[in-house]
């Protein structure tokens, strides 16, 4: 509502001189013009301010003008006016007036006006309508306020990607001031890709005019590492011309720490759900080693049948060797390893022990595309994809039915999906079941973490979104089909590796070759001591034994005790076999190490890496692959 316009005349005022003289040739102008005694009272006005704060047809002569300005600007005005030197124009006044359209900003330039003796009788202010200015500016301040206080780090570079602005948040985050980038030239958008591929990758995207996302690693200043979501966007001109590039850096070094957790919290789990299976397969195992161990004391006389049960109980240890091996590759947890892998031999291995785990009535079908390419994937991760989806359709058939597994290789332009990439070639996985289906809603819910339609303490809701999370990560993507009552079909995309072949394992020869250096065997393990004690010596070494960590030392300290080799176990009491190598490396340098471990932790390993070692067997192993590893070692 527009408040009351005041109309009184200051009983103060001198008589008014003529209008033509008060307002000159702005009169006529269509700017707003008024003009305003020492009291503050309009003396005179054009046409244009009559119409802009008033009614058209009446005059605004004899109002005063604070009554016509905003409440909030009103007090400044009046100690303007109000001070001693108030008859004293000012240029680019600003204060919001009351208009037809409502509060509009105004800047007024002024001039005295003079009356015929030369004496100051008032102001001429003449004035602008500068609201969209006004606005611009509180906007800009706005935006302005917003980047250096963002929590997401941001950094505008040329067309070309040189340093023009970073905010405070991206200084924190980098450790760099914008003197430091500018002066040492410092190319922050290079920080974190881990090769000139992936750099030169990002440029073609952004050239192209596309928008980059990504998750990159760097080193912060302090040594700590970092994870970084960048997003890189083009800033074009009024042409379409881009111009600048806008990098916007989160850090999530938190979330996938978390999402680590979560991932190894999931494995577990699944792990858990194959206990009862595993422990199944070891039985049988055990059953035939002690089986035929015990037919071979019983036919000691018999060198065939004797012959017959030793390689039976190899055949049985061997495949307990290689069970043991997968579940420590599934269960641990280790950085991500991108090598090539056969998707249909891990597929095949897989099914292989969940096909002893399963209830009998879940039947496995296999489809595998011979001469299927490589993938460039994580061994651990991959597996548990497999897993999961297995485990998740043996879930969706409580009364048995057919699980399916199908392998093919697909070029991305022949799939109709907006995630594939049509210049790559995919290995797709598909894994259907005969289940119970999903409807609609449950489909669009199954990848979020927690979510499950199972009954309570029957399971996580983690499984899926832990594929989702692996898949994602080796740049693929998923499509689901699924019918109520009919069942569901999981496909999941991977990109096939280029120019590089799964390595070739070739069998070794059987027979080791001997030698004359001085062995010390540590490991607490009896029967093992007393193994290697044997088949060494019988090959020509000098053995010598060390039940544990402490006795080992004491045989390394004695620098007369005469050593060519260490077979060190990391597990021992009294001194872990890392505690060993440190006094190795510190007594006797030059002594050659073969570390031999069940399972080698990745911290473990990186530490003996530190010291300089970087020879390992991995339990169990076969008397002829630790001798050939040996005289590999004493041959360095």
């Amino acid at each position: 509502m527009k408040e009351e316009i005041t109309t009184g005349r200051s009983a103060l005022a001198p008589p008014p001189a003529p209008l033509e003289s008060l307002l000159g040739p702005l009169e006529t102008s269509t700017m707003p013009v008024y003009c305003r005694d020492a009291a503050g009272i309009v003396t005179a006005s054009n046409v244009a301010f009559d119409r802009k704060f008033g009614r058209a047809g009446q005059t605004l002569t004899g109002v005063t003008v604070d009554s016509l300005i905003h409440p909030e600007d009103r007090a400044a005005f009046l100690a303007a006016s109000n001070r001693p030197s108030r008859m004293v124009p000012e240029s680019g006044r600003m204060q919001r007036w009351y208009t037809s359209h409502g509060w509009r900003w105004f800047a007024w330039d002024e001039t005295p006006v003079y009356d015929a003796d030369s004496q100051p009788i008032g102001v001429r202010s003449v004035g602008r309508d500068i609201t969209r200015q006004r606005l611009a500016e509180e906007l800009y301040l706005k935006l302005s306020r917003a980047v250096d206080q963002s929590p997401v780090a941001i950094a505008i570079t040329d067309a070309e990607g040189r340093i023009q602005y970073v905010n405070p948040k991206f200084v924190h985050a980098t450790g760099h001031s914008l003197e430091d980038i500018l002066d040492r030239k410092v190319a922050v958008l290079r920080e974190g890709h881990p090769s000139e591929e992936s750099y030169q990758q990002f440029w073609d995207t952004v050239r192209s005019g596309g928008e980059w996302r990504g998750e990159l690693s760097r080193t912060k200043p302090d040594g700590s590492s970092l994870w970084e979501s960048v997003h890189v966007s083009c800033m074009r001109n009024a042409s379409g011309e881009i111009t600048n590039l806008l990098c916007l850096r989160e850090d999530i070094t938190e979330r996938r720490r978390l999402q680590d957790e979560l991932r190894q919290a999931q494995k577990m789990e699944s792990l858990g759900t194959l206990a009862g299976g595993i422990a199944h397969d070891f039985n049988n195992l055990l059953g035939v080693m002690t089986g035929y161990a015990e037919i071979a004391g019983l036919h000691a006389g018999d060198p065939v049948m004797l012959q017959k049960s030793l390689k039976e109980i190899i055949r049985a240890a061997q495949r307990a060797s290689g069970l043991v091996r997968q579940i420590l590759t599934f269960s641990r947890k280790a950085e991500t390893n991108f090598e090539p892998l056969d998707f249909n031999q891990l597929v095949r291995d897989l099914t292989a022990l969940l096909s002893e785990t399963f209830p009998r009535v879940v039947n496995f079908g296999l489809d595998l595309k011979e001469d299927l390419p490589p993938l460039l994937a994580d061994h651990n991760q991959m597996q548990q994809v497999v897993l999961n989806l297995c485990v998740n359709a043996r879930d969706a058939m409580p009364s048995g039915g057919v699980l399916m597994l199908t392998t093919r290789h697909c070029p991305g332009s022949e799939l109709d999906s907006p995630h594939a990439d049509k210049e790559k070639t995919y290995a797709c996985l598909q894994v259907s079941d005969t289940g119970v289906g999903m409807t609609p809603e449950v489909r669009n819910r199954i990848f979020e973490p927690f979510f499950t339609t199972k009954e309570v303490n029957q399971g996580t809701g983690l499984g899926l979104a832990v594929v989702y999370g692996i898949v994602t990560s080796h740049q693929g993507f998923i499509d689901v089909d699924s019918t109520p009552g009919v069942g569901s079909k999981f496909r999941i995309y991977i990109p096939l590796a280029e120019n590089t072949k799964v390595p070739v394992v070739t069998a070794p020869a059987t027979e080791f070759p001997g030698g004359k250096e001085s062995i010390l065997v540590v490991d607490d393990e009896d029967p093992l001591r007393q193994l290697l004690n044997l088949a060494l010596s019988g090959k020509g070494y000098r053995v010598t034994c060390a039940c544990n960590g402490l006795e080992a030392i004491d045989f390394i300290s004695n620098r007369e005790f005469a050593l060519d080799l260490v077979l060190l176990d990391l597990n021992m009491p009294g001194a872990t076999g890392l505690e060993v190598l440190k006094v190795i490396k510190a007594m006797r340098p030059e002594l050659k190490v073969l570390v031999m471990s069940g399972h080698l932790r990745p911290e473990a390993r990186a530490e003996i890496e530190r010291l300089g070692e970087n020879c390992f067997v991995h339990k169990p192993y076969t008397l002829d692959e630790l001798g050939r590893r040996m005289r590999g070692v004493l041959g360095k």
